[in-house]
């Protein structure tokens, strides 16, 4: 499917993926619907099922999942709950990361071995073709061209639509961009950790999507080391969360926000704060947050 849009038109929630496939900017994750070490499943199925519907019916129209959360279970739920995908949904999912256990995650990025997980992936999404392959991890043992190769050859045959990198340094990133194109970057950022903001302004000056991964900070912004928020949210009426999440989508344009939950009711708190406005007195007071 085609998309063209003016840059003036498109609404401050959404960015085109890829420079062409509006996504609006808040998210969602699914390794929430997996057990603890994203392994297994965490409770009933069709509650997963519910979850997932629950964020499209409310408006997501970018889902995060991965072959290794499960693994392969959480790609399972999204294509059971749903499919057929809807024009304007955008399915993003990740390979290179083989898990062995609740604790074991074992890099493996040969060519082979990262067609076959695509492939794999395809088969339980149920699809023609990915929106977003992501690659999970960069291979320390594998040259960085022969694992962009593996995926350039995929999107050439139409398996995956857009490449993108998850966790990598700006230098990493410059040298992946001298080999092809990228469309996204997933490193992990927040209030309380702001290390990736070198790649995050790389992002911004190249116009790739920015997906900041454990947004929540893993739980602690909700905890008491951030009782700071408490004063911003009471002025907004809003949780600790949701101003969190609210600091992200106005930290940038490209910042693109999948917070997971497996709760419709924290789900439905997280999308609320694409509805908060941040004053520049609000953003002054959480820049004091950072630790990196």
């Amino acid at each position: 499917m085609s998309h063209s849009h003016s840059p003036a038109l498109v609404p401050a929630d959404v960015f085109l993926l890829g420079g062409d496939l509006p996504v609006r900017r808040l998210g969602y994750g699914t390794a929430q619907l997996t057990g603890p070490g994203y392994w297994g499943p965490r409770g009933d199925r069709a509650d997963a099922v519910a979850v997932l519907r629950a964020a499209v019916e409310q408006g997501v129209t970018l889902i995060d999942t991965a072959d290794n959360y499960g693994p392969g279970l959480a790609e399972e739920l999204v294509a059971e709950a749903l499919r057929p995908y809807r024009d304007d949904l955008v399915i993003a999912t990740k390979g290179g990361v083989v898990r062995t256990s609740d604790s074991a995650w074992h890099v493996a990025g040969r060519p082979e071995r990262l067609r076959a997980m695509c492939e794999a992936s395809l088969r339980r999404l149920r699809t023609d073709r990915i929106d977003l392959y992501q690659l999970h991890r960069l291979d320390p043992d594998v040259p960085m061209a022969d694992q962009l190769g593996a995926l350039d050859d995929l999107r050439r045959e139409g398996k995956i639509r857009y490449i993108g990198l998850d966790t990598l340094s700006a230098d990493q990133l410059e040298q992946a961009l001298s080999l092809t194109g990228i469309a996204s970057v997933q490193n992990r950022f927040n209030l309380l950790d702001r290390s990736s903001d070198a790649v995050l302004r790389m992002c911004e000056a190249r116009g790739l999507a920015f997906l900041p991964w454990f947004p929540l900070a893993n739980g602690a912004l909700t905890g008491e080391a951030a009782a700071s928020l408490t004063d911003v949210a009471d002025r907004h009426g809003a949780t600790r969360g949701q101003i969190a999440l609210a600091w992200l989508l106005h930290r940038s344009s490209v910042v693109c926000p999948t917070p997971g939950t497996g709760s419709p009711r924290h789900l439905s708190e997280n999308l609320g704060a694409r509805e908060i406005r941040l004053s520049a007195e609000d953003l002054d007071r959480l820049e004091g947050l950072a630790s990196a």
